[in-house]
């Protein structure tokens, strides 16, 4: 990778921490538990438990249960659950004037309030391309690059 594309990522890395930083500043402790355990929940540190509701015959239409991360959309709801050390479920569940939802937290889990949390991924700050073709090709053009 050329240095200053490196040195561009650093200071884009740097400045979402500094803005992580600035955007949590003067917050109290119950904000601050309440960021760490969102953040710990998209991380798939929390076990939850997902559960729609039909407002007007108050049954239960579904419940997911797992280490889920949820996203409200408006009107459809994603959860994405791991299942295992590589393995991942995305459920895309519609919301209406009848349907809610309610997310509950299973159990406890220990969060600093006094530190935020700030997890940077890899893949997004490198790129990670998406191959398409026979492993063969993929090696004999590299062969021929390196010639």
């Amino acid at each position: 990778m050329p240095e200053n594309a490196r040195s561009h990522r650093h200071i884009a890395a740097s400045a979402l921490a500094t803005l992580a930083a600035l955007t949590l500043t003067g917050c109290d402790d119950a904000q601050m538990a309440s960021h760490n355990i969102s953040k710990a929940a998209d991380n798939f540190e929390v076990m939850r438990r997902v559960v729609f509701l039909n407002g007007i015959t108050d049954n239960y239409l579904l419940s997911i249960e797992g280490r889920c991360s949820i996203e409200d959309q408006g009107h459809q709801l994603e959860v994405t659950c791991k299942n295992g050390p590589d393995a991942y479920r995305k459920h895309f569940l519609g919301l209406s004037d009848n349907v809610t939802y309610f997310a509950e937290q299973l159990g406890p889990i220990d969060v600093s309030t006094f530190h935020y949390r700030v997890t940077f991924k890899p893949q997004a700050l490198l790129p990670d391309p998406d191959f398409r073709g026979s492993a063969d090709a993929l090696l004999e053009n590299a062969s021929e690059a390196n010639q």
